[in-house]
């Protein structure tokens, strides 16, 4: 057996591939009949090193990129940097370099390992989010919707990180503290930059529907974060002395008003003016108001943390009995940037308020009768009643069901004058500011005559200045000397520059739209994008379904509507890769031990690891995603010059489908490192200059012609579904095959067919194992590069098989094997079936009820 060598094939072929120049995208030519296909996966940020999930993430993209060049298309799979954000500043402040110097040097080194996996990149395209020529063409359409009136400024209230000291997003808040800092977060109001996402509410929501080559969970997650609710604003007026500046009252919203007359409490959120008036007063309120600050600020932390809430000894007046008195409550999970941050509680039909009332022992008055229930029996415990039903205790409302009871209940609130029936959005305005001096510079002068101006286009890029000081948290920007001090460019008056740059979210919406023409002196080429655009496959981590997807969304949008894009939907196809996986480990102390510092033997069933260093038994913890902080990953780089690069590339995509999760083991590398060996040898026992033969004579020929169509079929198939792991088994599959008829002593007629299977097997694994194909290619005699050559094609009365063997279950147990021609109809299997002597013998003294047949696939008979 001679062993593929990876280390001395593998550069060169990647030399040969940069020297043809060979993944550069075709021009934009009308001539040109190929059909355009655009790839891409969700560009990274240059840490230093890229990781196996790179290598995963890259690798599937690269798949389909050279099955598609293959098949005649003109390929467009580039590659880029998201490159501002807060891990260079704070590079910058524990090391004393320049985030920018650290960040160009991360994205040399990654750019290094990325060319060495063989990814088919057109890097004529590549640029860094933190490149001036691309933040200046940011610059310039953040400019455009400013003068639109899609970007605006005003205070709101923020996390702030009183470390980092920057704002941060909610989900940068993991259990009230800093994902990087660990502070606990404070809420602050101040004046930031957002964009009116809201504005396209309707239309993100609207196209989701056409949306169908998204997984339905991305789109559900989409749909939730946007949330549309059609209900019902209304006002409740106070029952007393109204506190001074709400004499018209609390104004609530409900999706809920058939649950009127369940009513318990109305809440305010800890942020509603009503609350900060009465801290104001009262420095007990004012205590409370600043621990519900403290929780959680993403939603789900919210919906999961303890009910807490603040008796205000306000009350209000119900508004279908002027003698019924609701206490108003302020309450820690009302959400102010929701509705209007004020809601009334129905506890017998809403688990959140249920949960809140028991806490603080309010009433529970059930509402809504579940179907066939006793109306004087029913009562609600634990768990709120949330299904369907008719309404009940609630006067005029009674008999009805509940989307009648929402109807008259609006009706009779909008009679009375006390609001009016509304649709509300989950969806906030996007908050774009951040305070860091790592970031896209707003291009905003502030004046003190002529308030915001946009800085001309003309002086565009705003850039960041090469002496910022980030030897101390906080922006650096607003820190510099002389940086913030300009003129005016309206009246030439003396003005301040923006210190806020722009959340890396924007640098990644329309990203995609600058790789059809990175050079463009506009932001986007209108001919390059609507050739390109929208991208045909985005690949990315689930981690991005909501965020950066529905930004890019509504930026693609918001570009198209100012006349850049023709495209409103900027990824036809998205596909969400699952995560590499590992065992973790860690020493008696608790702390994490990376794999290569442990060894690991098996006693029978049971696994003991220890330090090789010191033999110090080392505890085996739970699978987990590999992350550098439980020290659970794997070096590619190691894995690459032990294995080489395509041994890698096929286990990340051979162990399960690529939208689940693959564990990494070693005996799976190794297993993947054979499989490049056994292909190697079938191509090194081939003889050269194979000579033509008429395989139709020769029955194994012809079915080793058989089997290699079924085999493109099969691959074909697979990588345009993204089953890239049943491929890669039907190749393995195919292996064993070629072993039963090996070259040696195979007669003229077996040869050709081998020559045949071998050079469509080379084409085959070409999108996987790249570099081992093109050796492959070259071994068997074949002219040019392997990437370059054409997809194989396959005949399909080849493919079609004359039999198919049909298991046979007798009340569920396998009991028997038939084979019956292939396509038969199901009376003519069921005949064969129980014309078996192995079924026949199953079937003394029983009798048969039923025979289902599953057309080319089982036969189930069952029997009493």
């Amino acid at each position: 057996m001679v062993r593929y060598n990876p280390q001395e094939s593998e550069p060169r072929w990647r030399k040969a591939w940069a020297d043809a120049d060979i993944f550069r995208a075709g021009p934009i030519d009308a001539s040109d009949p190929r059909p355009k296909y655009y790839i891409l996966e969700m560009f990274p940020y240059p840490s230093g090193r890229i990781h196996m999930g790179h290598v995963r993430n890259y690798s599937l993209g690269d798949v389909i990129a050279r099955f598609k060049r293959a098949r005649g298309f003109n390929v467009l799979h580039p590659m880029g940097w998201d490159a501002f954000g807060l891990p260079a500043e704070n590079a910058a402040m524990e090391r004393g370099v320049s985030p920018r110097d650290w960040t160009y040097q991360n994205i040399d080194a990654m750019r290094d390992e990325l060319k060495r996996l063989g990814l088919s990149i057109d890097w004529s395209r590549e640029f860094a989010t933190c490149d001036p020529e691309y933040y200046g063409q940011q610059q310039a359409w953040f400019i455009d919707l400013w003068k639109r009136g899609l970007v605006y400024r005003r205070e709101g209230m923020v996390n702030w990180d009183p470390v980092d000291m920057t704002v941060l997003a909610n989900e940068q808040v993991i259990d009230g503290r800093g994902w990087r800092s660990g502070a606990v977060v404070e809420k602050r109001k101040l004046n930031q930059w957002f964009l009116r996402i809201t504005d396209y509410a309707d239309d993100l929501l609207e196209g989701l529907k056409t949306l169908d080559r998204w997984p339905d969970k991305v789109r559900l997650m989409q749909e939730n974060w946007i949330g549309k609710s059609s209900g019902l604003k209304m006002t409740w007026a106070f029952s007393g002395a109204a506190p001074a500046g709400f004499e018209g009252g609390i104004e609530v919203y409900t999706t809920r008003p058939d649950t009127l007359f369940g009513a318990s409490f109305v809440a305010v959120s800890a942020d509603h003016p009503l609350a900060a008036a009465l801290a104001a007063a009262d420095p007990r309120v004012d205590a409370f108001v600043h621990e519900c600050r403290r929780g959680g600020t993403s939603e789900a932390e919210i919906e999961s943390a303890e009910k807490l809430g603040w008796d205000t000894g306000l009350t209000v007046t119900h508004p279908f009995d002027p003698n019924w008195k609701v206490p108003v409550w302020i309450a820690n999970f009302v959400l102010m940037d929701y509705g209007t941050g004020a809601i009334f509680g129905c506890p017998a039909h809403d688990q959140r308020d249920l949960d809140f009332v028991r806490k603080y022992g309010l009433p529970v008055k059930p509402v809504v009768l579940p179907p066939g229930a006793d109306p004087v029996a029913f009562e609600v415990g634990k768990e709120a009643y949330v299904g369907p039903g008719r309404i009940y205790n609630s006067g005029f409302l009674d008999g009805l069901e509940i989307e009648a009871a929402k109807q008259a209940a609006i009706a009779r609130i909008e009679a009375q004058g006390h609001g009016q029936g509304a649709t509300v959005y989950r969806l906030r305005d996007w908050g774009i500011a951040r305070q860091r001096g790592w970031g896209c510079p707003v291009p905003i002068v502030h004046c003190p005559a002529c308030g915001p101006v946009a800085v001309p286009k003309d002086q565009l890029p705003v850039r960041l200045p090469d002496d910022l000081d980030f030897s101390r948290p906080g922006n650096a920007l607003a820190r510099h000397p002389t940086w913030k001090h300009t003129v005016c460019p309206t009246c030439g008056t003396a003005a301040e520059r923006e210190t806020d740059t722009l959340d890396t979210f924007v640098d990644s919406s329309w990203y995609f739209a600058r790789f059809t023409a990175p050079d463009a002196a506009e932001p986007i080429d209108r001919a390059a994008a609507d050739y390109w655009m929208p991208v045909d496959q985005y690949i990315g981590g689930i981690e991005h379904a909501v965020l950066h997807l529905l930004y890019a969304r509504f930026v693609t949008r918001a570009l198209a509507d100012e006349g850049m894009l023709k495209a409103k939907e900027p990824f036809t196809g998205l596909f969400t890769q699952g995560m590499l996986t590992h065992e973790t480990y860690r020493r008696q102390n608790g702390d994490w031990v990376e794999p290569s510092e442990i060894e690991i033997t098996a006693e029978g069933a049971t696994r003991r690891a220890i330090l090789i260093d010191s033999g110090e038994p080392v505890v085996i913890g739970d699978t987990e995603k590999m992350s550098k902080s439980k020290k659970n990953t794997v070096t590619p780089s190691v894995i690459f010059d032990d294995y080489g690069v395509d041994a890698a590339r096929l286990f990340v995509m051979s162990d399960s489908p690529p939208d689940r999760d693959v564990q990494w083991t070693t005996g799976g590398i190794e297993g993947a490192w054979r499989f490049v060996n056994r292909v190697w040898n079938e191509f090194d026992s081939q003889p050269p200059g194979v000579a033509p033969a008429d395989t139709a004579a020769d029955p194994k020929a012809h079915e080793l012609v058989r089997a290699t169509h079924r085999l493109t079929a099969a691959v074909t198939e697979a990588i345009d579904g993204f089953r890239f792991n049943s491929g890669i088994a039907r190749l393995y599959e195919f292996l064993n095959t070629l072993k039963t008829l090996p070259a040696e002593g195979a007669s003229p007629a077996v040869l050709a067919a081998r020559q045949e299977a071998l050079s469509t097997l080379a084409r085959l694994i070409a999108p996987f194992t790249p570099h081992l194909a093109e050796s492959c290619w070259e071994r068997l005699g074949e002219t040019g590069l392997a990437v370059a050559a054409p997809w194989p094609s396959f005949d399909p009365a080849l493919v079609a098989r004359d039999e198919v063997v049909l298991p046979v279950q007798i009340n569920g147990k396998r009991r028997a094997e038939i084979r019956a021609p292939a396509g038969s109809p199901e009376a003519e299997v069921e005949k064969i079936a129980l014309a078996d002597e192995a079924v026949r013998s199953h079937l003394e003294g029983v009798t048969v009820r039923k025979v289902i047949v599953v057309k080319d696939r089982i036969v189930n008979i069952v029997v009493g």
